[in-house]
């Protein structure tokens, strides 16, 4: 009995088989959901940040900063960001608590003024300390922030990849899509591009040199944001990973953005 009604099975997908393909929806949101798996139970991180900041003259600034990140379970992850150097605006610190569904969380302290500026939802599309990145760009991208369709599979700088586009959910997003290559391997992106409101291209952000920490989740050295519509370009150094710090909640909330240093 069982051996014809898998015969029954096996007659169909050969007779039918587009009654058994997976969408092109489908399989975006399925290789979103594996790239977030393979990327689930590193409980906390810190890193050193050197921001470089190329302007359209190609003259450079550099800042350097501290990141702390804290993994929550259900929700999405709470990151502290203080900055170092230059001296104007050392002591600056920067809170999120990333959320899946609901509006991020987002608080910004400045030492000159002594107090915590939250960030407002219709502001997140607006430049992060005067660099290429979004405060959108800089939470966590939970699965849900976004719905997803896959493109196409094609070759990227000699790596296999899922090409395929995502959608914000976020009503106040600088973005109409983004098109993101995914590692088919590792399921960790190479390359976003961004398309701002009017649907034209605005952004594209590079991954490289990665490494793998803890055997199991891997996290690139640098990252390069070109914005095509000004000819500025913002790239990220990340050094000293650490992980499984200790950190708790206690450490992400906006008392500690009055006590970073």
């Amino acid at each position: 009995m069982l051996g014809n009604r898998l015969l029954l099975i096996l007659f169909l997908i050969v007779l039918l088989p587009e009654a058994f393909a997976e969408t092109p929806e489908e399989k975006g949101l399925a290789i979103a959901i594996e790239s977030d798996k393979r990327d689930t139970g590193w409980v906390d991180q810190s890193a050193d940040l050197e921001m470089i900041l190329h302007n359209k003259q190609g003259e450079t600034s550099t800042r350097t900063l501290h990141i702390n990140s804290l993994e929550v379970d259900g929700d999405g992850d709470k990151s502290l960001s203080v900055f170092e150097n230059p001296p104007d605006i050392k002591g600056t610190a920067f809170l999120s608590h990333t959320h899946a569904l609901q509006a991020d969380d987002q608080w910004l302290y400045l030492p000159a003024l002594k107090r915590v500026k939250r960030i407002a939802s219709a502001n997140k599309s607006g430049p992060f300390v005067g660099s290429e990145f979004a405060y959108e760009d800089l939470t966590s991208q939970e699965v849900e922030k976004y719905k997803y369709k896959w493109l196409r599979d094609e070759t990227l700088n000699g790596h296999e990849v899922f090409v395929m586009e995502r959608y914000p959910q976020y009503e106040n997003s600088g973005y109409t899509r983004q098109i993101v290559w995914i590692d088919k391997e590792i399921y960790r992106p190479w390359k976003v591009e961004y398309y701002d409101r009017k649907n034209d291209l605005l952004k594209t952000l590079t991954f490289s040199d990665y490494a793998k920490f803890l055997d199991k989740y891997w996290r690139p050295a640098r990252l390069d944001m070109i914005n095509h519509q000004t000819g500025k370009v913002t790239t990220l150094v990340w050094k000293n990973y650490q992980f499984k710090n200790g950190f708790s909640d206690r450490d992400f909330d906006q008392n500690t953005l009055k006590r970073a240093r």
